[in-house]
Parts: structure tokens; C-alpha cells; sequence
């Protein structure tokens, strides 16, 4: 018996424990600290705002020797939420800034300025992206990443399209470095084009990509134009609706044509992203607490140092997802679509503003 027992007690197979995930903590703290570094730089030097030196100081993380393996290791999950979650929130708090009076004033003429925009920029990429003869699905992630909102745009189409792993990281890339770039250069280009405030405002939210490079670009402007902005922006981002649900119906067609199968059928077939994004009722919800006019200032202060320090760490979780390596490898046809992209966007939408404001 005791020689059973020996024998039973060898055979048993020893059990190890999993080693832990990281969580979300470290990249959460290291959102926090470029955010204070943010705060330093903006403090040391007025003339560059805080939100652009996130992103900056986002980018630069990804890359150094020493900090990169961290940033894209164990801080991944944590800039990763603050890059989507943090900003959502630092949006919906940006709505304690406008009143249903502001909403009001933009008018129906910017609203058809923005479905024009959204449309020629989509058809035109889809249409020139083929002409070049882009690989897969990456026409489309391109065009929809450009009109309407950047990466999530891209991340909700594919979701429903099914797309190859490859093209999605490719249009991402490639979107969130344009949209990064603009955050340099569109400021640099609002006087000589003869823009005002608003005007300025306006046209950030009409063709930059991303909702966060949106408000980095627009806040170099002031208030003023961060308040326009973000609601032209908002009404970009309100297209990703219906621009899904006509994807999901010419998914339905391929497929019950026998032109989509394996596992690209099965993916387009998983989960569908909201009709509505919440951050956009949120955001809308917070207007009209502002429009009731019955928050104190002292709310409404705090609610602003609160939306500013989410968005410095959401942009900062942003900018360290920016991969240069990667967009060296995306290839002349590919660069030269996000170029001319990029030109139909900024220019439609300028002539847009011109002609609206």
C-alpha cells in the first residue's frame, strides 16, 4: 500500500501557476506621468499647449531606447484605455462648454457642408485607392478612416467587413500618422489662409481624422475654435452609423452571392458596433446641462481642469500607438493614397468653411 501510494503521488501531475497579466495600472501611470510632463513643457514654454506636447511626449515614449519596450509591454493596456475610454470621457465633459444656443448657431449650411465633405472624401479614396490597386480591403479602411473618424472608424468597419488583419493595421497606421501630422500643420496654416477663430475651428473638425487630433489641433486656436471643432467633429462621427450599416448590407450581398466566405464571413457576421457611440449622447447630454444654465462656475472650472487632464492622457495613450517603423513598410501606393487623401479633405472642407461661415 505504501508503495501504491508512492507511486500515486509521482504520477500526480504538478500544477503551475499562470504568471499574471499585466494590468491596466502601468500604462494608466505612464499616461500620468506624461501628462505632468506635459503640464512642464506647456509651462515652460506658453507657446506650446499642453495637449500637443502629450501626443508629442506619446510619441517619443514609443520610440526611445529604454522606454519603448515598457510602453508597447506592460503599458500597453493601460494606454490603450486611456487612449479610448479617457478620451471618450474628457469628450463628453468638453459639452459643459456649449449650450444648445451654440449648437444652434452652426446652422443647416454647416451641416451639409460636413455630409458633403464626409462623402466626397470617402468616394474619392474608395475610387482612387482601386484605381491603385490596393490590396483588399485597405480602400475602404483608408476612405473611412479619413471621412469620418480615424482609427475607431476603421476598427468598427473591419469589425462588420471582415477584413484581413494586415490591411487594418496598415490603414490604421497610416491614418493616425496623417492625423498626428496635422496637429503641426494645420496650425501653422490658420493665418495664412486667412482664417479666423471659428473659421479655424470649423475646418480642424471637418478634416482632421481622429477625435482627439481634432481637439489638439483646434485648442492652438482658443476656445473659440475647440467649441466649433468639436461639434463639426461630432457630426462627422455621427456619419459612422449609416456608413456601417451600408457596409453591413453589402457584406449581406457578397455573402448571398458567395462572395465572402471562411472567416472573413464569420467575422462580418460578430458583433455590430452601437448606432449611436454613447460619448456622443454623453456629449450631447452635457449640453443641455450647460443650455439649463443652472451649474455654478465653480463646477464648470472644475469640470475643465478634469476634461483637459483626461485628454492630455488620452492623447498621450494616442501618440504612443504611433509605430514609425511600421508606416515604412505600408508601401508608395498606399502613401501616396493617405497624400492625396489628405489634400481632398483639408481642401474640400476649407472650401466648405468659406463658404458656410
Amino acid at each position: 500500500m505504501a508503495l501504491l501510494s508512492s507511486q500515486r503521488n509521482t504520477a500526480a501531475p504538478t500544477r503551475t501557476t499562470p504568471a499574471p497579466t499585466p494590468g491596466k495600472l502601468p500604462g494608466l501611470a505612464m499616461a500620468a506621468a506624461g501628462v505632468a510632463l506635459a503640464w512642464a513643457v506647456h509651462r515652460l514654454v506658453p507657446a506650446v499647449p499642453m495637449l500637443t506636447a502629450a501626443v508629442v511626449l506619446g510619441i517619443a515614449a514609443a520610440h526611445l531606447p529604454g522606454v519603448r519596450a515598457r510602453v508597447r509591454g506592460i503599458g500597453k493596456p493601460g494606454l490603450t484605455l486611456a487612449g479610448k475610454r479617457l478620451m471618450r470621457v474628457g469628450i463628453v465633459l468638453l459639452g459643459l462648454k456649449l449650450s444648445l444656443d451654440d449648437v444652434l448657431g452652426l446652422g443647416w449650411a454647416t451641416v451639409v457642408m460636413v455630409v458633403a465633405v464626409v462623402a466626397a472624401t470617402f468616394f474619392g479614396t474608395l475610387w482612387l485607392g482601386r484605381r491603385l490597386g490596393l490590396r483588399g480591403d485597405q480602400p475602404l479602411l483608408i476612405a473611412t478612416g479619413y471621412s469620418i473618424c480615424g482609427a475607431s472608424a476603421i476598427g468598427a468597419v473591419s469589425e462588420v467587413s471582415g477584413s484581413d488583419e494586415e490591411d487594418v493595421a496598415t490603414s490604421v497606421a497610416l491614418v493616425t500618422l496623417c492625423g498626428t501630422l496635422a496637429i503641426a500643420v494645420l496650425p501653422l496654416l490658420h493665418h495664412p489662409l486667412g482664417l479666423g477663430d471659428a473659421q479655424f475651428g470649423r475646418w480642424a473638425g471637418a478634416s482632421v481624422h481622429d477625435v482627439g487630433q481634432v481637439v489638439a489641433t483646434a485648442q492652438t486656436a482658443g476656445p473659440a475654435a475647440l467649441a466649433d471643432a468639436v461639434l463639426v467633429k461630432l457630426m462627422r462621427v455621427a456619419l459612422l452609423a449609416p456608413l456601417v450599416a451600408a457596409v453591413v448590407v453589402s457584406v449581406r450581398a457578397r455573402r448571398a452571392g458567395g462572395g465572402a466566405t471562411g472567416a472573413g464571413a464569420g467575422k462580418a457576421s460578430g458583433k455590430r458596433p452601437p448606432l449611436v457611440p454613447l460619448f456622443v449622447l454623453g456629449f450631447l447630454a452635457m449640453v443641455a446641462v450647460r443650455t439649463t444654465g443652472r451649474l455654478p462656475g465653480s463646477a464648470l472650472d472644475l469640470a475643465q481642469h478634469a476634461q483637459e487632464l483626461l485628454l492630455a492622457a488620452a492623447l498621450f495613450g494616442l501618440g504612443s500607438a504611433v509605430h514609425l517603423p511600421t508606416l515604412t513598410r505600408t508601401g508608395g501606393r498606399v502613401a501616396a493614397l493617405g497624400l492625396c487623401s489628405w489634400i481632398v479633405i483639408a481642401g474640400a472642407s476649407y472650401g466648405g468653411v468659406l463658404l458656410t461661415t
